[in-house]
């Protein structure tokens, strides 16, 4: 069927206004279009085109009847609201009319108004020369009651005196706040004026207020009733102050007073005048031992009257023994810090180190049992920071070293004098050479030690170590002693007399100290010796022992000189002689103590006698004082080399020395050079000279061969030659012989300027 014009129109209109419906409509149609598309597509379906078509219509029907429910009560609560609506415009209609009414209303009533503004200045006024005249007699008194105030202040009425002066302060007061109120500022310098004597009586009670509080400590005791008066007036004053901090409207002249501040600040600074303000205090150790002492005693004594006395007459929030217990902390603080500045000595820098870190804290000051619980200073920090312990610290070790260095050198002059006695130095209960040196310097360091550790660990650590390094410089000081006292005997060898004793005896000291300066630390997990000082004392034994085999040295040079010549070979007794030196030698190094764990001196003595006595035998040899003139003479020398030999070797062996340990091998080995028949095979024998011994050198060789006597400038040239195509080179451990000893120079021939050698 075709549209109408009319409906056309109509669609055309709905689709204008409702473009959202038209859309909507084209999705229904395009989704119905589908759907029966996707139903109908094969003809067998259209059978039930009857049913959908009734089920179809049916759904219609019920939507359509749902939407006009809708519809209808949607219209009926836009009915009920047209009807509000038009109720409430009328209801507005009637107030504007009687607003209108009410505003011509009020327009006729304003003159009479005005003459009701003046009713109200009027009462304003009255009320105001109402209190002018309530006041009035106040003040017409207030001269005589600042005069009865004054007296009450002279006979400390105190309460009295503040109830008063409370008193006209408000009158005075009241008046300046009217008048700030109204803006009449130029009158309130009247008032100030006429009130002029409130300043005085102010000035009059604070100064008595203070001596009170200044008087605290003793009033508690005495006459806790002054002192109770003075905290409730502060008090007093302290809520006028809050009060009027709170209005801050207005603020009188004089406020706020902060009297509990200046209760605080008087109270510690009468703790603090009384004991850290002296003009002068005596900073040797037993003054400041003293000063230490009464400090102790009196601050205890002070804040066990703070807790037992004055807590109970300040109200609690004072936390009284807090304040006082930080004013004492603190003014400790500063105290210590001025007497540091001093220059102190060693006793009183541990004074205050073990006032500050030990007595202080201790219950017998701040951790007195009267004083706790409620004194607890751990939270305040230590009397003395960590840094100025330490500065502290190092100027009491510079102190005891200057003290040890004293008593070391008064120690080593001491020492040095009896070395020029004209007797032997003491013996132990076995007969060992000893001195008091080791007992005197090892006691005194260990005190020192014992002593810092009653402070802290790390003082402790600090003498120890300075102990050591002065013990190391000890050592240096005492080896030159040594020194210089070689030197005065190696100019008269009387002097001293008992030279190789105290040498001797210097030995046994050296290992004393040796062996105690490893307990001079309490704690046993430090007691590592450092290497420097081992090296001091290694170096102390070496000298004392090279002096003495210098001494031994003096004795065999001697001997030593007779050596070689044709009465030696004959049989003379100069070794016997030798070896009656080595052994009363010998006997003096057994007067040497031994050591547990590491080589005796005595020992040590021995075997440097040995290799001694083997250089000074091969240099006299090398001496080219004597040639074999014959093979009956070289048979000679061999025979006297082997008796000299072996003797002087059963000596060693009997004094204590291992064959293996003895460089007299040397001499042996010397002696098949010298006894070889053929010296064609001298090469050979040489050589394994040569490699047993490296250090041996050509002109060693050479003199040795000058000494048999029978070699041609042949086998020399071929054994020198030898030397070189093998040379030698010294191992780790080999105790040198040959390098030690010097051949005397070849004699040139005489020779003629610009010319030749002949």
């Amino acid at each position: 069927m075709g549209m109408s014009a009319e409906d056309k129109r109509t669609m055309s209109l709905r689709d204008e206004e409702w473009p959202e419906a038209e859309k909507a409509e084209k999705l229904a149609r395009g989704a119905a279009l589908k759907w029966a598309s996707g139903v109908f597509y094969r003809p067998e379906k259209l059978e039930g085109l009857g049913q959908y078509r009734s089920r179809e219509t049916q759904r219609n029907s019920s939507i359509q009847s749902r939407l006009k429910s809708t519809i209808q009560s949607y219209l009926e609560g836009v009915s009920a609201g047209l009807e509000q609506l038009r109720s409430a415009a009328q209801e507005v209609q009637s107030v504007c009319q009687d607003l209108g009414a009410a505003r011509w209303a009020l327009l006729d009533s304003a003159d009479r108004f005005q003459g009701l503004q003046q009713m109200r200045a009027l009462m304003a006024e009255h009320v105001q020369l109402a209190s002018v005249v309530q006041v009035l007699p106040q003040l017409f008194s207030v001269h005589e009651v600042f005069s009865h105030t004054l007296q009450l202040l002279s006979g400390q009425q105190l309460l009295e005196a503040h109830a008063e002066l409370m008193m006209m302060e408000h009158l005075r007061d009241d008046i300046l706040s009217q008048l700030h109120l109204r803006g009449l500022s130029s009158a309130q310098a009247t008032v100030l004026s006429y009130f002029g004597g409130l300043q005085e009586l102010n000035e009059s009670l604070a100064k008595q207020l203070w001596d009170i509080v200044g008087s605290s400590l003793r009033l508690v005791r005495e006459d806790p009733v002054l002192f109770v008066t003075a905290v409730r007036i502060i008090e007093r004053e302290e809520k006028i102050d809050d009060t009027l901090l709170l209005e801050a409207t207005f603020l009188p002249p004089g406020r706020p007073k902060g009297w509990r501040q200046k209760f605080y600040h008087i109270l510690q600074e009468t703790i603090t005048g009384a004991h850290f303000h002296a003009a002068h205090m005596d900073t040797e150790g037993p003054g400041l031992a003293r000063h230490l002492a009464a400090l102790q005693k009196d601050i205890v004594a002070e804040l066990r009257v703070v807790k037992d006395l004055m807590v109970q007459c300040v109200p609690a929030h004072y936390n009284i023994l807090s304040v006082c217990t930080v004013t004492y902390h603190q003014a400790l603080i500063s105290h210590l810090q001025d007497i540091l500045r001093e220059d102190l000595d060693k006793q009183a820098l541990f004074l205050l180190l073990e006032w500050a870190l030990r007595v202080y804290h201790s219950p017998e000051m701040m951790g007195h049992p009267d004083l706790l619980p409620e004194v607890d200073v751990s939270a305040l920090g230590p009397l003395m920071s960590p840094e100025l312990v330490d500065q502290t610290e190092r100027k009491y070790v510079v102190k005891v070293k200057a003290s040890v260095l004293e008593w070391m050198q008064r120690t080593l002059e001491v020492e040095f004098k009896e070395w020029f006695r004209e007797e032997e130095p003491e013996t132990d209960h076995q007969g060992f050479f000893q001195s008091a040196l080791p007992v005197i310097v090892m006691q005194m360091l260990n005190e020192n030690i014992q002593v810092a550790s009653l402070i802290t660990d790390s003082l402790q650590q600090k003498v120890y170590n300075m102990a050591l390094e002065e013990l190391e410089a000890f050592l240096g000081r005492l080896r030159e002693a040594l020194v210089q006292c070689g030197k005065e005997h190696q100019k008269d060898r009387t002097i001293p007399k008992y030279y190789v004793s105290y040498l001797l005896a210097m030995l046994n000291n050296n290992l004393a100290l040796s062996s105690s300066v490893s307990f001079l630390h309490p704690d046993s997990a430090h007691r590592e010796v450092p290497m420097s000082l081992r090296a001091a004392l290694d170096r102390m034994q070496k000298k004392a022992c090279q002096l003495l085999l210098e001494e031994l040295l003096l004795d065999l040079q001697p001997l030593c000189l007779q050596l070689p010549s044709r009465k030696w070979l004959s049989g003379s007794q100069l070794v016997s002689s030798m070896c009656e030196v080595i052994d009363k030698y010998a006997k003096d190094f057994s007067r040497v103590r031994k050591p547990v764990f590491m080589l005796s001196p005595a020992q040590l003595l021995l075997t440097e006698s040995e290799l001694l006595v083997t250089s000074q035998y091969l240099r006299a040899l090398m001496q080219k004082k004597m040639v074999c003139k014959s093979e009956e003479e070289r048979g000679q020398l061999c025979d006297r080399l082997l008796q000299d030999a072996t003797q002087l070797r059963e000596l060693f062996c009997g004094l204590g020395l291992d064959q293996s340990q003895q460089s007299l091998e040397a001499v042996f080995a010397l002696r098949e050079l010298i006894c070889l028949k053929d010296p064609a095979l001298l090469s050979l024998e040489v050589l394994g000279f040569i490699t047993k011994y490296p250090d041996v050198s050509d002109e060693h060789i050479s003199t040795l061969l000058d000494l048999r006597g029978d070699v041609s400038k042949e086998v020399r040239h071929m054994v020198l030659e030898m030397m070189a195509q093998h040379p030698q080179v010294l191992p780790e451990r080999y105790r040198p012989i040959f390098s030690t000893i010097l051949v005397p120079a070849p004699e040139l021939p005489f020779c003629l300027r610009k010319g030749k050698c002949a």
